[in-house]
């Protein structure tokens, strides 16, 4: 089964997990969402369509699953996930040359987008990276190691999980079961996706522009 494959059919795997695991189902959803936000080389996980197929699948009595359970264990693991993040970032800075294999299983890319948006944005990068695939995981990478006192990142944090997960949960609790939504599920997750992605790439386009001008 390919990562794609995974995350555009994400309803089609997570009910088969919901109705043999029962309750399980929801360490499950907080082991995802913990391993995307504090491991900083696991950025490729489907976060917010997980969030946005459980909250769906909360909404019909018969997978048993409930909303506000849903809500506050994903919330709970994104913020425990930033927090760990920011440690591991914390970490690699102080290490330095002494582990340097560790860079090498981070995706250089991400982590100089994550690094930009950081310098446009400051602090509330916490927040606004949170909706963006890839770039929540190296933010708070970026942030332990940019040695922001621990007490202005976790009210970020908190701030950012609350609102990231809360949104997906909403978005998938009301609108997750209309037909429509259900019959066009993998065309949602794509479009979700690629909203996430926009700010990126009006960050890069900016980006360029200015790079242009410098040179003329």
């Amino acid at each position: 089964m390919s990562l794609i494959d995974f995350i555009l059919h994400i309803d089609d795997h997570l009910i088969p997990i919901v109705n043999q695991f029962g309750g399980w189902s929801y360490l499950i959803l907080f082991a995802i969402i913990f391993i995307e936000t504090g491991l900083v080389v696991f950025p490729f996980l489907p976060g917010d369509s997980l969030i946005f197929a459980a909250s769906a699948m909360a909404a019909n009595p018969k997978y048993g699953l409930n909303i506000w359970l849903v809500y506050l264990i994903v919330a709970f693991a994104a913020i425990i996930g930033d927090s760990i993040n920011y440690e591991i970032g914390a970490w690699s800075t102080r290490a330095g040359e002494k582990h340097s294999w560790f860079n090498k299983l981070i995706n250089q890319n991400n982590r100089l987008a994550a690094e930009k948006f950081f310098e446009r944005h400051g602090p509330i990068t916490i927040v606004i990276g949170r909706f963006i695939p890839f770039i929540r995981t190296f933010v708070p990478f970026i942030f332990g190691g940019s040695k922001m006192h621990y007490g202005k990142f976790i009210t970020y944090n908190i701030l950012g999980g609350l609102l990231w997960t809360g949104l997906f949960t909403i978005i998938g609790f009301f609108f997750g079961n209309i037909p429509f939504v259900k019959d066009h599920f993998s065309m949602i997750v794509i479009a979700i996706i690629l909203v996430s992605v926009v700010p990126i790439a009006i960050v890069a386009i900016k980006k360029k522009i200015s790079l242009k001008k410098e040179f003329h």
